[in-house]
């Protein structure tokens, strides 16, 4: 779940308006949101940062692609998100030891390097997964990014629907998503 999250928090953070124009936050999880939510939360605020670019992004990601019977980095299956859900309390009590990837996170703004590239310099993809990464083509619309397995929850998977995202552009993003074995 560790992994899960800091993959969401890239994505996220590579998303907001100061970088890849994806979904309608601008520096939420940067210095700017840090500033803002500090104060009403000054322990968690990092946390709350983040719940609510996940929110966005998620948000964003259904309104240009929602296809039935399928996971994204934002939608999982309902037992992986209530797992998800039920370690937040966990990193809640020790957001202490979340605040240097937070801070290096905040960096990203304005950022030119390619979210690929920032993925593996944070160490949450490895080689194999770039190598796998070219193959994934974007739909003909542009919308989508199709996964070429049934999703199993695997780590792997779970990795490229983080860097399926890079199929995108700056403004239109493509949603990387896999079929579902809930179906």
């Amino acid at each position: 779940m560790d992994n899960l999250l800091r993959l969401r928090l890239v994505v996220a953070r590579y998303g907001e308006m100061d970088t890849a124009r994806w979904w309608n936050t601008t520096g939420l999880l940067g210095s700017y949101g840090t500033a803002v939510l500090r104060r009403g939360f000054p322990r968690t605020h990092r946390f709350a940062q983040a719940r609510s670019v996940f929110s966005v992004a998620a948000h964003r990601c259904e309104e240009i692609f929602n296809p039935p019977a399928c996971v994204t980095l934002w939608r999982l299956p309902t037992s992986v998100e209530e797992e998800f859900e039920a370690r937040w309390e966990h990193w809640l009590d020790n957001a202490g030891a979340w605040i240097p990837f937070f801070q290096r996170l905040e960096k990203l703004g304005g950022s030119s390097a390619d979210l690929a590239s920032i993925l593996r310099s944070f160490d949450l993809v490895t080689e194999d997964d770039l190598e796998r990464c070219t193959r994934l083509r974007r739909s003909a619309e542009g919308r989508a990014v199709a996964l070429p397995w049934i999703f199993s929850g695997q780590a792997e998977e779970l990795r490229l629907l983080a860097l399926g995202f890079t199929r995108g552009e700056p403004g239109a993003p493509a949603v990387p998503y896999a079929r579902s074995a809930e179906a």
